[in-house]
């Protein structure tokens, strides 16, 4: 069953639930080579590829995504909460490369995080960096995960085989 997708509201923002529609603008995120980097996948070509990545992960059951919006509604990316095992979910994050350094991905993933201790009552939140990504790695330890090694060889991406370094926070951790 998917879990509850609620709208959240930060300073800046409102994360709303992904849907369908939102493929044309998550287009400039996901065939921008430089964001998809150390995406699971390789930049898409065509809207079209975009349209079913969307579509697919709007019918996921078992993650949480959200868009990350400013006062238009646009989509400038996303977040979400994949449930792994019963309390643990992983998070992931990607946006537009125009809006990188501005702090929003910290202020959203506060936000979920949040959400994912206080509504869904996971018990660990886990992220998984490739170890090249400074960005992605910096903001994970701004939301006070802890560093718990690393997997060799985890993934086979369209850049090679790449490690993976495992952040993770607990709900009884100290809030950051």
């Amino acid at each position: 069953m998917k879990p509850d997708n609620p709208t959240l509201n930060t300073e800046r923002m409102v994360l709303r639930p992904l849907i369908a529609s939102d493929a044309e603008a998550l287009f400039a995120v996901f065939s921008d080579p430089q964001v998809c980097t150390y995406w699971s996948g390789p930049p898409h070509k065509t809207q079209a590829e975009t349209h079913a990545y969307v579509a697919l992960s709007v019918a996921d059951s078992t993650s949480t995504c959200w868009v990350l919006t400013l006062q238009n509604d646009q989509a400038l990316g996303w977040i979400y909460l994949g449930d792994r095992r019963s309390g643990i979910a992983e998070i992931g994050f990607i946006l537009r490369r125009d809006h990188w350094g501005k702090g929003l991905v910290v202020e959203a993933a506060h936000a979920v995080v949040q959400y994912g201790f206080d509504q869904r009552n996971l018990r660990r939140i886990y992220a998984d960096a490739d170890p090249d990504n400074a960005g992605s790695i910096r903001v994970i330890e701004k939301l006070g995960f802890l560093y718990e090694g690393r997997a060799r060889g985890n993934w086979n991406t369209h850049i090679g085989v790449r490690d993976s370094l495992i952040y993770g926070r607990l709900c009884t951790d100290p809030p950051s």
